[in-house]
């Protein structure tokens, strides 16, 4: 069926109700039409994220309604009385999404646990395990604009799905004939038969505990009891778990914004709720100016992702980047185990877990401390997946843990866009027990008379200066979508062999799976799954360029090495340019 006539059938048929016809008889403009309806919104590999409204392009009760269907039947092939846990954040449609889903696994005959208010993700992950669920759906659409929002699946490990789990749960959801083949039943009866279990405290507290469980140094975290903290939930789920936690371990100087402390899906303080963009900590940092705060710690809306700025001598904040706030949590807990004798006997069983476009420093990092470097796609599902290998392995070694058999014990995960996993608690980016860690480590280097900028210039003076950026381009549309397909086929097919002053070493396209270097055109096969990312080794650094998987975006990734702060900044802005340039037809 064409746009027109999909659009005449929502409008018409008995499926849909009145306010959404109402919605779509109102529309005059025909791209308007057009974009609503051009495709159904896509299912990717996690789950889909889009702008909410009537339509198949769109987030609404009828598309979440058939990826919870299709999400029934797969659960409903792979086991009987399945369950599934449910968490949403503090936007629009959030609570409703994650009810509707409910009744749809409960007319399906699976176990629904849905929280009983908005939850962060990471304690979503949490729960999963916790409840020994097959399944587990979060509502959010992390830090996109308030007309967003979007639905995540994970399975019974905790992790966000992944290969080949992910392309079958995709293709069970191809196969709901259509929306109105999508089963539901009442809350009352699903409650009376047990399919609907309102879930809370107890989950909290356990999480609260495993959270806690991940400090290291308790001692340091009394002597900085009174490290003065500014915080900021962005209007999101962070407000709750953060400071009750902080509050626990005995922080007792935490200001939070007032104006952005309460749940709000307008997030009406910020163009948008992302801790990666200055613009975000505007109130946050007046705070801290008035209360002469050492830390400034910001998280998104489901609390995934920790954004933090850090006082300097001078008295001026200075933001941390995500390589950055990462690293500094690698190199707090490294020194530190090491100092209280709390790594393996081989160091080299640790890990830590990276993306192939998160900081180069990780390498010198982990051999400063003999721990070994695991490198995956872009994407914090697959460090939740690598901490079950590495568990999977382990068993298989009679729960011994030995490198040669990747049976690692997991460290530390993180990623440039502002995600890491503390623990293993959760198998998600969790920014809760990440401003936990670095409220723990500021606590412990101010004993020492270091700030973590302090430590950071350090870590430079050891390790070599990196440096990373990233730029996005959003390509909205049916047009939009094609001109990103362009530039990547472009890039795949005719890869550059300079990039501005930088000669390229090789080209690794994981969509084809092969690594080519450019001298003599030798080519290798790539260890990571299939990605639509193509990735340059530079002599001097490296770029990637990546189309997002849940947003209409095509993302452009940096990093350099300089002999100090300055060479690296120029270098960076250098490579930058040039990569930019190269793909002018990205940014028209």
């Amino acid at each position: 069926m064409d746009v027109n006539g999909t659009y005449r059938l929502w409008c018409t048929s008995d499926v849909f109700d009145e306010a959404t016809k109402r919605e779509l008889l109102a529309l005059t403009d025909p791209a308007e039409i057009r974009d609503r309806f051009y495709r159904e919104l896509s299912f990717g590999t996690g789950g889909m994220r889009g702008i909410l409204g009537a339509g198949t392009n769109r987030m609404n009760l009828y598309t979440v309604g058939k990826a919870t269907q299709g999400l029934s039947e797969y659960i409903n092939s792979c086991t009987r009385g399945g369950s599934v846990v449910i968490a949403y954040d503090s936007r629009h449609m959030s609570r409703e999404f994650a009810l509707d889903s409910a009744r749809i696994l409960a007319a399906n005959g699976i176990r629904a646990y849905l929280f009983d208010g908005l939850r962060p993700t990471p304690e979503l992950s949490f729960a999963v395990r916790m409840l020994r669920a097959t399944a587990g759906i979060v509502i959010t659409a992390s830090h996109n604009p308030p007309a967003y929002n979007g639905y995540k699946v994970y399975w019974s490990d905790g992790g966000q799905i992944v290969p080949p789990r992910d392309g079958e749960i995709v293709a069970a959801i191809a196969r709901v004939p259509g929306y109105g083949a999508v089963k539901r039943m009442e809350e009352a009866e699903a409650r009376q038969k047990g399919l609907i279990e309102r879930i809370g405290k107890d989950v909290d507290d356990a999480f609260d505990a495993a959270v806690m469980d991940t400090v290291i140094d308790r001692a340091a975290v009394a002597a900085g009891r009174d490290l003065r903290i500014v915080y900021t939930p962005l209007h999101g789920t962070g407000n709750l778990p953060v400071r009750r936690i902080l509050s626990k371990l005995g922080f007792a100087r935490v200001s939070v914004v007032p104006q952005q402390e309460l749940p709000d899906g307008d997030f009406p303080t910020v163009r948008y709720p992302n801790p990666e963009e200055k613009e975000s900590f505007r109130l946050a940092l007046e705070l801290a100016g008035e209360t002469d705060a050492e830390l400034v710690l910001a998280t998104d809306p489901d609390a995934d992702r920790l954004g933090v700025y850090v006082r300097a001598s001078a008295g001026e904040y200075v933001p941390l980047t995500g390589n950055m706030s990462g690293l500094l949590l690698a190199e707090y807990r490294l020194s530190r185990k090491r100092e209280l004798g709390l790594l393996p006997e081989d160091p080299a069983c640790a890990a830590i877990v990276s993306t192939i476009v998160s900081s180069d420093m990780v390498f010198p990092l982990a051999r400063e401390y003999g721990v070994s470097v695991i490198r995956t796609l872009t994407g914090f599902k697959y460090i939740g997946e690598q901490i079950r290998l590495f568990e999977e392995a382990r068993a298989k070694n009679g729960g011994r843990p030995d490198a040669g058999k990747g049976a690692y014990e997991y460290e530390f995960g993180f990623e440039e866009s502002y995600g890491c996993l503390v623990g293993t608690h959760a198998r998600d980016k969790d920014a809760v027990s990440a401003a936990v860690a670095l409220c723990e480590a500021a606590a412990y280097y101010r004993t020492r008379g270091q700030s973590l900028l302090d430590v950071m210039r350090d870590m430079y003076r050891r390790y070599g200066c990196f440096r990373e950026s990233l730029a996005s381009f959003t390509r909205s549309g049916e047009e939009g979508a094609a001109r990103i397909r362009a530039v990547t086929e472009r890039l795949r097919t005719s890869p550059p062999v300079q990039i501005g002053p930088y000669r390229v070493l090789a080209v690794s396209d994981y969509l084809n799976g092969v690594r080519r270097v450019t001298a003599d055109g030798a080519c290798t096969g790539l260890s990571l799954p299939k990605s639509d990312v193509i990735y340059f080794e530079l002599e001097g650094g490296w770029c990637c360029v990546r189309p997002s998987g849940t947003e209409p975006k095509i993302k452009f990734y940096f990093g350099v090495k300089g002999a100090d702060e300055k060479e690296a900044d120029a270098a960076l802005l250098v490579l930058r340019d040039a990569v930019l340039a190269l793909t002018e037809d990205a940014r028209k």
